[in-house]
Formats: structure tokens, sequence, C-alpha cells
């Protein structure tokens, strides 16, 4: 089977696990499409994700209510052993990244990481990954009766549910003694959608002058429009925003509906971050500004001039 590691989050699927779902059918492995749903009171993500599967294997046990890395990593490795997986699939989230490794570890496999492509090489699994500050994508393979792998967020397009539903299982879980134990965990509180689920997203750039007209060009036109914030690693660094919003190489991948980039030069790391939305919408006074040569829609004009008439547009439509 090919093992997936289901990624959620309010009782719902995460976009990333959609995703991983597509990188799992292009693979070019063998065996039904598998989500592990790990977690407390999970049942509506299982509901949810038989959509999407083959098959779901369910762990709803009060030990994994809250993530651990040793946990998820050795519930991984039991299911994927004891199914004869001959290809895991995690999310290159955080949390994902680091227990990725552990499940390789402890599966003697070899581990590919931050795949944006996947396919077969004969009885290889090849991956297309960026390097080089995402100057170069090069392909990476490896060869084993189970490869471990991570999907870089936002690089596969998310999968259209399955044609029926797939059968869900009640899975027993050997889990080790917790060694580390989390006291507490802040969010970030925002009234906006999270940008890598987000079907619409406002990007800003130095170039919209100063952390004051960031948040009346940017936040407002976002606001207007249902859209999630983004910003460059210029603007990140020089603190007007923080690193959550971040899109590049260095943050968040996206693939977006609609991009829209004020002010944004479109640095060879930005454009890895964002490059696969379906539609990008460029403003920068800037005519040779390298954001135009993969902008869909694109204004040469002021930011401080053009998005305040786009926001009053907004608000009369």
């Amino acid at each position: 089977m090919i093992l997936i590691v289901a990624e959620h989050t309010g009782g719902k699927l995460a976009k990333s696990t959609l995703e991983m779902v597509s990188a799992a059918r292009e693979s070019g492995r063998e065996g039904p499409v598998t989500l592990l749903v790990l977690g407390a009171d999970v049942a509506g993500v299982a509901n949810e994700a038989a959509q999407y599967a083959e098959q779901v294997l369910v762990g709803d046990l009060p030990a994994l209510a809250q993530y651990n890395a040793e946990t998820w990593a050795a519930a991984t490795a039991q299911i994927a052993q004891e199914g004869e997986a001959n290809l895991v699939i995690i999310g290159g989230s955080r949390s994902g990244r680091e227990y990725a490794p552990r499940v390789a570890v402890k599966l003697d496999a070899p581990y590919l990481e931050d795949a944006i492509k996947l396919s077969a090489n004969g009885a290889s699994v090849q991956a297309q990954r960026y390097t080089y500050l995402a100057r170069v994508t090069e392909t990476v393979e490896a060869e084993g009766s189970v490869v471990v792998v991570t999907a870089k967020p936002g690089s596969f397009n998310p999968a259209e549910p399955a044609a029926s539903a797939g059968e869900q299982y009640d899975i027993e879980l050997n889990l080790p003694a917790v060694r580390v134990e989390i006291t507490g965990k802040s969010v970030e509180k925002t009234s906006r959608v999270a940008l890598t689920e987000a079907d619409v997203i406002v990007t800003g750039g130095r170039g919209v002058g100063s952390p004051e007209s960031f948040s009346a060009l940017v936040e407002g036109l976002a606001d207007q429009i249902g859209a999630g914030v983004g910003a460059t690693r210029a603007v990140v660094d020089a603190g007007w925003r923080p690193y959550a919003e971040q899109v590049g190489q260095t943050g968040k991948t996206v693939q977006p509906k609609a991009y829209i980039a004020l002010g944004v030069s479109g640095a060879v790391q930005h454009l890895s971050g964002m490059g696969k939305s379906k539609n990008i919408i460029a403003i920068n006074k800037d005519a040779e500004a390298p954001i135009f040569k993969v902008a869909d829609y694109g204004i040469v004009g002021d930011v401080n001039q053009i998005v305040p008439a786009l926001i009053e547009a907004a608000k009369n439509r």
C-alpha cells in the first residue's frame, strides 16, 4: 500500500493532505492509497478522508490528542510495517519534517525530502525538489522495499474525491512512553484564511513603501475580497510582518486560484513559492520587474494610487 499520514486541524482535513493524495496517485507505486488518521475524536476527519482514499486507518486515542514526534513516528512506522507499505508520504510541514526522518530510521528506509513531484523509475522512486535557493530543480532517486517522502506543501494539485468512499478500519497502536511533554501552545489569532488554505492571496513587497502602507493596501484589499495575506522575505526581514506570512523558498509554498502581488519585484526565491498559482496579478511601478515575466495580468504603476481604487471598487461591488 501507499501510506499517507493525514494532516488535519479543527476537525477537517488540511489542504496538504489532498495534495499528498495527488502525489500518491502520481508516484507510480502500486497498492491502495491509504490515509492514516491519528488524533483524538477524529471520526469526522476519518469520514472526510474516506472520500479521497481507498482505505482509511484510524488511530483515535486520547494519547494522540496532541502531536508528539515520538508517538507519531512510532505509529506511522508500525502501520507501514504491518501493511507492507512501499511508499510513505508525510506532509512537509514543521511537524512532518520533524518526525519523518524518525520514521525512515525505524523502517531502515531511504528518505526523500521536500518533493515537488513524484514518479517511478522501475523499482525506484524519483522525486524532484528545489535546490540552490530554488534556482535549480534536481531529481533524486531512491530504491527500497519502502521509501519515505515528505511532500512540499503547495507543490501538488489537491486531489478530487474518489468515485466511491474507501473502507475505514480502527487500528491498535503500540505507542511508546512519552518522554517530552507539551506544556503549552499559543496560536496566532487572525480572522483571515490561512495562507496554505486560501484560494486568493494578496502579497506585499518592499515596493508598498512602509509598514503603514502594507496595512492599508495589502490588508485593506485582502479584507475586502476575503483573501489571505502574504509577504516577501524582504518585508519579513525588515520586521514589517510576521514570518508566518512569508511566501517563498524559505517561507510557505502556495498555489491559490489568484495571487495578487503588490510592489513585489519577483526574486527567484519568491517565485519558487508562488509560481504555480493559477492566476498571477502583479502591480509594480518597475516595468522591468521579474514578476511580470510570470504574471498573467500586470499593471505598471504606483500601488499607492492603484490599490486604493481597487479597494474602493471592491467595497462598491
